[in-house]
């Protein structure tokens, strides 16, 4: 029987209550999606407690689950997801926040633009554009070139409340069009996590 039938098999038993069938997708797919979640977030624990969500999630919704491509990929998606999520909720979090930014520290010795690969420096660039002029110039000079708010204040003659005020909602639509449009990494949610300072 080759994998994308035995899969197959496995998914409709599972979806009809099949605790050995679910056992059995778990014992195939967890140590991927687990090594693919520590890849995301850079910490195991972490990934170990959203591996669980996971397989969690798939088995209280199994009855009502559509899966289009292969199984493996429909649960790197549901990760994702999940990922997506922690972040969402680390924003009203403080120990939550304070863990991801120790994560970060140990993983990275500093936050600059050019940590971020080209292709999320890409997805960054779209995401400020869609600022306005104003508040899109006051996020490159503070976010990109770690400019103060008083230099800045300076700059262009506003004052540093202003500033405040344009960093706070810039910073917000940008993570948000990041998340809708689902075009991130983890270091590009990190340098948004520890840049909005």
């Amino acid at each position: 029987m080759n994998n994308a039938l035995e899969d197959k098999t496995l998914i409709t038993r599972f979806q009809n209550g099949d605790k050995d069938a679910f056992t059995q997708l778990y014992a195939t797919y967890s140590r991927q999606l687990y090594l693919n979640l520590v890849r995301l977030v850079k910490s195991e624990e972490l990934a170990a407690e959203l591996l669980q969500d996971v397989f969690i999630a798939i088995w209280e919704k199994r009855d009502s689950i559509e899966i289009q491509q292969s199984f493996r990929a429909y649960l790197f998606r549901i990760g994702e997801n999940k990922v997506t999520d922690l972040f969402r909720r680390a924003r009203r979090d403080k120990i939550l926040l304070s863990k991801i930014k120790k994560i970060a520290s140990e993983h990275y010795s500093y936050i600059e633009e050019d940590m971020i690969a080209r292709e999320d420096a890409a997805i960054l660039k779209k995401a400020i554009e869609t600022l306005p002029p104003q508040r899109r110039q006051i996020f490159e000079l503070c976010k990109l070139q770690g400019k103060t708010y008083s230099e800045v204040s300076s700059q262009l003659g506003i004052s540093t409340s202003t500033i405040n005020d344009h960093i706070v909602k810039g910073t917000k639509a940008v993570r948000e069009f990041l998340y809708s449009n689902k075009q991130y990494s983890t270091s590009l949610l990190l340098f948004i996590l520890l840049k909005d300072i």
